[in-house]
């Protein structure tokens, strides 16, 4: 029931993580604050297609 999702940095659009989430429990995207290597500060991360 778990899909493999990814996460987008929401201010420089770089593809860093992947991860997963229950469809079930979550019916919308997601959204994480994390750190982001690019722009070196924690940015929000939200769910790409």
């Amino acid at each position: 029931m778990r899909d493999i999702i990814t996460l987008e940095c929401s201010e420089c659009k770089r593809r860093n993580y992947t991860t997963t989430k229950n469809k079930k429990k979550q019916s919308g995207r997601v959204e994480y604050k994390k750190y982001c290597g690019w722009c070196n500060k924690r940015t929000s991360h939200k769910e790409t297609k």
